[in-house]
């Protein structure tokens, strides 16, 4: 049976973005004022000058809750310096109950922490919770998930009508937003995790540089019992793609190729990774078709060529030279 929350350790992680993540850990730490609570903020090797502004942002500032810089060393990618900031661990030696992990463009409103705290301390069985993510354009950010699978590859590609309604069950992202509720995995902007969960399943796989970090590791939870709720009581405002540029991809980079094939192999063998390549690419060709009758393009020029030679190479035991999710711009379509 799992401990009440009583400590926790708030983890957020900077690369190249220090006013945007200043601006996070001020929301954070009012959301944290009056819990036994810490922020650890990682720099991810951001050698812009980021770390040092942060520190005279913690030395020169008023904080409610203790804060502290510390360097990852190197930029090993998301889960890698989350996995600092968690190892780094608390200043006063407290084993925390729980590890809170925030994005460096998302800002909590003053109860989210505490929402979730009182939501999992009210559901012992339930050992990862995430906050209900919004902006002033949409107020439900698609934040929560299914674990992929071959259909739900196939149908988020296809964007199918009769499709869609035939595999309403089995699609990636979860339509309704608007309730608390049980679901795979959650966006790790905003999300708490007990500390007795990471003892018994680890921490983020280090392996994945960027995307689909977060997928994994609520798999392994799930696989060893613990389930995960969306929480609509716990609200945090989140902009989205900062560090990553997301927003302005034409393409998507080699990086997201390799992280999706490493998940899908991880989860669940070499033969299924293959299957979904081939799900998600069946998917395509249907939306092409859809396009001869006048349907606009969704897809980036050469997508599907291009996952399919990446799951070829995989197939036959070939590594992908992806490019680094953080440190080199992704490529772009030509105009």
């Amino acid at each position: 049976m799992s401990q009440p929350i009583e400590t926790v350790l708030a983890v957020v992680l900077n690369w190249r973005s220090a006013e945007m993540t200043e601006r996070a850990m001020r929301a954070l730490a009012r959301a944290l004022d009056g819990l036994d609570a810490e922020i650890v903020v990682v720099d991810n090797d951001s050698r812009d000058g980021s770390e040092e502004a942060l520190r005279r942002a913690v030395e020169n500032g008023q904080w409610p809750v203790p804060v502290r810089v510390v360097q990852s060393g190197h930029n090993g990618g998301y889960g890698f310096g989350n996995n600092v900031g968690i190892r780094a661990g608390r200043s006063d030696g407290k084993r925390p109950d729980a590890v809170y992990i925030l994005n460096s463009d998302a800002f909590p409103d003053k109860d989210a922490i505490r929402a979730l705290i009182h939501y999992l301390d009210a559901h012992p069985e339930v050992g990862l919770a995430g906050s209900q993510l919004y902006n002033d354009e949409d107020p439900h950010h698609s934040s929560a998930f299914r674990f992929p699978t071959l259909a739900g590859e196939f149908e988020q590609t296809a964007r199918t009508g009769p499709i869609s309604k035939l595999l309403w069950e089995k699609r990636i992202v979860i339509a309704d937003l608007t309730r608390t509720r049980q679901v795979d995995w959650l966006a790790g902007a905003s999300a708490m995790i007990r500390q007795d969960v990471l003892d018994q399943i680890g921490l983020f796989d280090e392996d994945f540089f960027l995307y689909y970090e977060e997928t994994e590791l609520f798999l392994r939870a799930r696989r060893a019992g613990w389930a995960t709720m969306y929480v609509t009581e716990s609200r945090v405002r989140h902009l989205g793609s900062v560090s990553t540029g997301m927003k302005d991809w034409h393409e998507f980079p080699d990086y997201w190729f390799e992280s999706r094939w490493m998940y899908f192999e991880k989860a669940h063998g070499r033969g299924y990774a293959a299957a979904a390549t081939l799900a998600r690419g069946a998917g395509l060709l249907v939306w092409k078709l859809r396009r001869l009758l006048g349907a606009p393009r969704l897809d980036a020029p050469g997508m599907f060529r291009r996952l399919m030679v990446h799951g070829l190479r995989r197939f036959f035991g070939t590594s992908a030279r992806g490019t680094h999710p953080l440190t080199a711009e992704p490529r772009r379509s030509e105009p």
